[in-house]
């Protein structure tokens, strides 16, 4: 109890003695202090209130910032979209225009087929075959006794004749070239159709190749597509030929291609052998001011060899031998006393490494070599490969195969045809890239005699298809399927195949031309033949016209 009261008065002196009241001079300041504070919070409250509007400003501010910079990517997505839909919508006119220029030039050019009606088996492309009636078998039969077989007695005497004088030509060329400074040259192979037994056209010519090498210690080195070094679309089939000492490495030193100073040497090659000069590299017949061989040098060259070589041998003929073509090599004529003559190619080639390809300067009565990029560039002939590819495939052929018939029968009325309507853009040569392919395709009793008829029509309609889709492809190059028994290089077979109607994709106006002569070649067929065979009717056949040839 005590200690409650104690307690309690303990609590009231306390309240008592911290009233404010007690003290009044000590306390007389709290109203002022007061007043400072409350007019301080004034102001702090005017610096907060500042301070919330300039941060709601900035908050504005990129609120706004943001819905421009939404507005803005939204302009731009609507932009790409249109651009885009522009896009699809220019693509798809060009698209739509170039159909309508191609429908047009097939129309005009008579190639439209009419996908709509089904054609028959004499008509399986286009229009080329529309109205046409072929020869049947009697009238191919006594055609071909009467106008081809008749020339094959002939073209035997002729090959005999003049291989025999060209060995005694190339005989007397080698004595009176300098063996230590000329060109080598080799014996001659013939090859093309008067070897291969189809040509059927007079006058006849004999096609002869003559390898020839440079003198020690010279030699050729052959660069083409195949063989991985950079050439331009229009260069492919074409090669170059590089004159090299034979000592020097294939690919090169760096010696030649790099300033070593004056103070260095080549351990591999002398000072002699890395400077040539330029009168040592044309005597060898290269361009000027390279290594390669120049096909012009090489003609002059020739020519004026064979020139002193007839000079030689002239007193044991009784005939005469002239140049036919100046813009040939090799392209010589004999003239008899009574006025006959004999035409003949003998054509300068270097042979492709160690096979039998050949690298040709000039390619007589051909258009094969019309548009040579240059001097330097030589085109490549498997003509040896030809022969033998066909000589192979006769073993496995019936007896009589129409094989070689075929291919004379279409000789025959394309030549007919030029020399009525004029040249065209088709040549002997695509005529026999034509029957390769068949007799690869097709099985070898499908070649029966019997069959003449059903393969000259397969070979027409391979043609058609050809000019139609302006592709003829080089039986050779870039064919996988070639017998392993010719030997023939792989390198060749890797890439991809040569189109021989490649003119055709450039050249519009001898395209035109020469689908138009093959048409009228169609139409003209049973009148050209029927020349041969008038003692045998022929069945009635509307549109065909029949010339005088």
């Amino acid at each position: 109890m005590p200690v409650g009261i104690f307690r309690v008065c303990l609590l009231v002196i306390t309240a008592i003695v911290n009233h404010p009241l007690f003290f009044p001079k000590e306390n007389g300041t709290v109203p002022e202090n007061t007043e400072e504070i409350i007019q301080k919070m004034k102001e702090r409250e005017e610096t907060l209130r500042l301070e919330q509007l300039r941060l709601e400003q900035e908050i504005a501010d990129q609120e706004a910032s943001q819905k421009a910079l939404e507005k803005a990517a939204l302009v731009v997505e609507e932009s790409k979209e249109e651009k885009v839909r522009w896009d699809m919508w220019t693509a798809l006119s060009m698209v739509i225009f170039l159909l309508i220029e191609l429908w047009r030039q097939d129309f005009q050019e008579g190639n439209w087929q009419d996908v709509a009606g089904e054609e028959d088996d004499m008509a399986v492309l286009g229009k080329a075959f529309k109205g046409v009636t072929f020869p049947n078998k009697a009238v191919l039969a006594s055609f071909y006794e009467k106008r081809i077989l008749g020339t094959t007695g002939d073209m035997a005497r002729m090959r005999e004749l003049v291989e025999g004088f060209a060995d005694d030509l190339l005989e007397a060329l080698r004595s009176v070239c300098n063996r230590d400074a000329d060109m080598e040259v080799e014996d001659c192979m013939g090859v093309g159709s008067m070897y291969e037994n189809w040509r059927v056209r007079k006058p006849f010519v004999c096609d002869l190749i003559v390898p020839f090498a440079p003198p020690e210690p010279y030699c050729f080195r052959c660069q083409t597509w195949c063989s991985g070094d950079s050439f331009p679309p229009d260069e492919q089939g074409y090669g170059t030929i590089k004159v090299c000492r034979a000592d020097e490495d294939v690919t090169g030193c760096i010696c030649d291609k790099t300033k070593l100073g004056e103070d260095m040497l080549c351990l591999l090659h002398s000072q002699v052998n890395t400077t040539r000069p330029s009168s040592e590299m044309e005597d060898l017949l290269c361009f000027k001011n390279t290594q390669y061989l120049d096909a012009d040098q090489v003609m002059k060259w020739f020519q004026i060899a064979v020139t002193k070589a007839w000079n030689r041998i002239s007193h044991k003929y009784e005939f005469d031998l002239s140049f036919s073509l100046l813009d040939s090599p090799g392209a010589l004529k004999i003239k008899f006393k009574s006025g006959k003559s004999i035409a003949f190619n003998l054509t300068p080639v270097v042979q492709y490494e160690n096979s039998d390809v050949y690298l040709i300067s000039h390619f007589p009565r051909s258009s094969l070599a019309a548009d040579v990029p240059s001097s330097t560039h030589w085109f490549l002939t498997f003509a040896v490969y030809e022969r033998r590819f066909i000589h192979l495939v006769s073993k496995t052929l019936p007896a009589n195969a129409c094989h070689v018939s075929c291919l004379q029968i279409l000789s025959f009325l394309h030549g007919k045809q030029c020399s009525l309507t004029g040249p065209s853009g088709l040549t002997n040569y695509h005529l026999k890239t034509v029957m390769l392919h068949l007799l690869q395709a097709r099985p070898s009793q499908d070649w029966a005699p019997e069959k003449l008829e059903a393969r000259l029509q397969d070979m027409l309609k391979f043609l058609e298809k050809c000019l139609h889709e302006k592709k003829l492809y080089h039986f050779f190059i870039g064919n996988g399927k070639v017998p392993a028994e010719l030997g023939f290089p792989i390198v060749f077979q890797r890439p991809e195949p040569l189109n021989l109607f490649r003119p055709f994709v450039l050249r519009r106006d001898l395209y035109r031309k020469t689908v138009d002569t093959f048409h009228e070649m169609l139409r003209n067929m049973s009148a050209l033949i029927s020349e041969y065979t008038v003692h045998i009717p022929l069945p009635h056949t509307n549109g065909i016209r029949k010339e005088s040839l």
